[in-house]
């Protein structure tokens, strides 16, 4: 593959741009972490996309055929490429990831599903339109855990009630916690771990309403098996490894 069509495939521009950085003498390539880059002037000069890093007007970039991500959402941000209030997610994220070319509908890479504006923690991000469907279709069950700090004291009837179903505005029919947790005393503590299956919209903060308590913070830490790391502070991205879509696979049978 091209050296100038590996470049517009991670988003560093058009082709006649990608062409332009690297006659330009912008553009290094090496594999392992410890080579030394060789800088390359040709961009018509082939290379094998697979494991290639680039490093481009000095910063290094993995190459991926498709783009996994997770974020660790910060409060205060939006899940749209056009906020109404506050910032978007995509201003967390490097240019070439948003610039990435257009895959069938996708244009950059997408949020898989959104959380509130004040809501915390775990958000995938893909460019991959199969994966993001297969991540968001609810006929998967697909478990995200939250970690609700209630205003109240969490008692063992509302865990009891939560389990069982409550029934919400917008549908007759019962919406049951698939897990729920105080983490905690009983009565004490105001942690409470919701496991849910649906993604109805402020599904956490109406179902804990619907039992006489109120969401006063929200943080979403687990996707299925994957959770959000300890070490990805508040803003922080990460591609996805190996492992994490791994953690993933069973969901996506």
């Amino acid at each position: 593959m091209q050296l100038q069509d590996i470049l517009y495939s991670q988003g560093f521009g058009t082709r006649r741009v990608c062409a332009g950085l690297v006659q330009q003498g912008f553009v290094e390539v090496y594999r392992e972490p410890d080579a030394p880059p060789v800088r390359v002037t040709d961009a018509a000069a082939s290379f094998d996309p697979d494991g290639l890093c680039l490093r481009v007007q000095g910063t290094d970039w993995e190459v991926h055929a498709k783009a996994y991500l997770m974020l660790h959402k910060p409060a205060g941000t939006e899940c749209s490429q056009k906020p109404s209030t506050y910032p978007s997610i995509y201003t967390l994220l490097p240019g070439p990831l948003r610039q990435r070319p257009t895959k069938g509908a996708v244009q950059g890479v997408q949020a898989v599903g959104r959380l509130d504006q004040d809501t915390t923690g775990l958000l995938l991000l893909s460019d991959d339109g199969q994966f993001i469907h297969r991540m968001s279709s609810p006929r998967k069950h697909l478990p995200k855990v939250y970690e609700v700090a209630a205003k109240h004291p969490v008692t063992a009837a509302q865990v009891q009630r939560l389990c069982e179903g409550v029934v919400l505005d917008d549908d007759p029919k019962p919406v049951r916690a698939a897990a729920c947790d105080i983490v905690g005393e009983p009565g004490v503590s105001q942690h409470l771990r919701l496991t849910l299956t649906e993604g109805k919209y402020h599904q956490v903060k109406r179902m804990v309403a619907a039992v006489g308590n109120r969401v006063e913070g929200l943080h979403r830490s687990r996707i299925g098996a994957l959770a959000l790391p300890d070490d990805l502070p508040p803003g922080g991205w990460r591609w996805l490894t190996a492992a994490d879509l791994e953690a993933l696979r069973p969901v996506q049978a």
